[in-house]
């Protein structure tokens, strides 16, 4: 689930995966960690964006790759898909 704010867009994500990275166009797809929540159990990471249109996916410690499935999904050049996430000004 994504949640995007004034200041932030929170990315929660449930998953089984013991370590769970998020990786984005917004960053040259560079992983970064995701922490896990321990009341929920749920994995989350908050970041800064400025408006635009970002390609990104999840990467879990096994080496799947997850969409998130409250996005639209695009192809990717690889040929799995990536959420897509549009943050408006």
């Amino acid at each position: 689930m994504v949640k995007v704010t004034a200041k932030s867009v929170i990315f929660t994500v449930e998953s089984d995966a013991d370590e769970l990275w998020i990786k984005g166009s917004w960053n040259d797809w560079q992983p970064e960690a995701m922490n896990r929540d321990k009341k929920t159990g749920l994995f989350r990471k908050t970041k800064r964006l400025k408006p635009g249109r970002y390609e990104f996916g999840y990467l879990t410690g096994e080496g799947g790759w997850l969409c998130d499935e409250t996005l639209p999904t695009v192809p990717s050049p690889f040929g799995s898909q990536n959420s897509l996430l549009e943050v408006q000004p």
